[in-house]
């Protein structure tokens, strides 16, 4: 999949998520073949008014590329300046978010409120490619709640407004992550643009990747959800996509071993009291499904050091040892 003048070495995306998708995360999508990652999105407000925290947000490094950011905001002229605060960031893509449901974005016009007004959708994506410096991509949800469908016409106003890609989440604001997701929206997007259409929504499986594939034609796949706990589905998808043999399943080792590599990444991140607390909900992922998880979840949710997480998972592990996987 080519974006702009950027060819990906494959077409699996690592999506958005608020609270996930920071570098750490990132470095470990792109070691299990990822062609494309997100990180999490940034406000245009907080940039021009220098948040600290927003700027860490912005970090990237050279191993996970290319790297998409993620800009959301509602003022054509304050989304310009965000962007071309961010030209000498070394990142490869930006991203204008139409898609985030949550209340507190939606209400100052933001995210998926965009969905309602086209015109200033398209004012906003040709104000930050004029200002970006870089291929500018759109994600976007099915429209505003059911029945109101505007995917479609949005696409192609933010593809005539200069957009080098869009990605679409089968979903309606008013559906948040509920229900099933519409690929049909995702198809007919396909059909009402050139540029690459990125699908997005209920990707769980290998499978579903190569049945969103038959059934829409899109270009990318968008994995969000599915991979909280299991980068291996990264991996699954590309061979999928490939034609390569499927890899095996992870065992219960090797998720604890990338459990523990995730830990140590977090905590050389962003220090050991704030990495403990961000892998906390990580660590409730990796061991979803295990014997006993329930129990050893609350424990974990009760450490507050590298090393009581540690010796909580040697052992599980250990007490574990000869059943099997």
């Amino acid at each position: 999949m080519k974006i702009g003048p950027v060819e990906l070495e494959n077409p699996v995306v690592l999506a958005p998520m608020a609270g996930v998708t920071d570098l750490p995360f990132r470095k470990i999508a792109k070691g299990f073949g990822c062609g494309l990652v997100y990180g999490e999105m940034v406000s245009d407000k907080a940039l021009l008014y220098g948040n600290e925290r927003t700027f860490e947000l912005l970090r990237t490094e050279e191993e996970e590329g290319p790297v998409s950011m993620q800009l959301f905001g509602s003022d054509p002229r304050q989304m310009a300046r965000a962007a071309r605060l961010l030209r000498t960031y070394p990142f490869t893509f930006l991203d204008v978010n139409m898609g985030c449901p949550v209340p507190k974005v939606v209400k100052n016009g933001e995210g998926a409120a965009l969905l309602k007004d086209p015109p200033r959708a398209a004012e906003i994506v040709a104000a930050v490619v004029e200002a970006a410096g870089r291929p500018v991509t759109v994600k976007m949800r099915a429209g505003w709640e059911r029945g109101t469908e505007v995917a479609p016409e949005l696409a192609q106003v933010c593809q005539e407004a200069g957009a080098a890609a869009v990605a679409v989440h089968g979903r309606y604001r008013g559906d948040f992550y509920q229900g099933r997701a519409d690929w049909g929206v995702i198809k007919r997007v396909k059909a009402a643009v050139t540029i690459p259409v990125i699908g997005n929504g209920d990707l769980f499986s290998a499978e579903d990747v190569l049945r969103m594939k038959e059934e829409t034609g899109c270009d990318g796949f968008m994995l969000g959800r599915g991979v909280l706990g299991n980068p291996w589905l990264i991996r699954s998808a590309v061979a999928a996509l490939t034609g390569k043999p499927r890899p095996p399943e992870p065992s219960r080792g090797e998720r604890l071993a990338l459990a523990r590599f995730h830990l140590r990444q977090q905590i050389a991140y962003c220090g050991e009291d704030r990495g403990v607390r961000e892998m906390r909900k990580h660590l409730a992922w990796y061991i979803k499904g295990f014997p006993g998880a329930a129990r050893i979840r609350e424990r974990l949710f009760q450490a507050g050091t590298e090393e009581e997480i540690l010796e909580i998972l040697d052992e599980y592990e250990q007490a574990c040892a000869g059943e099997g996987d």
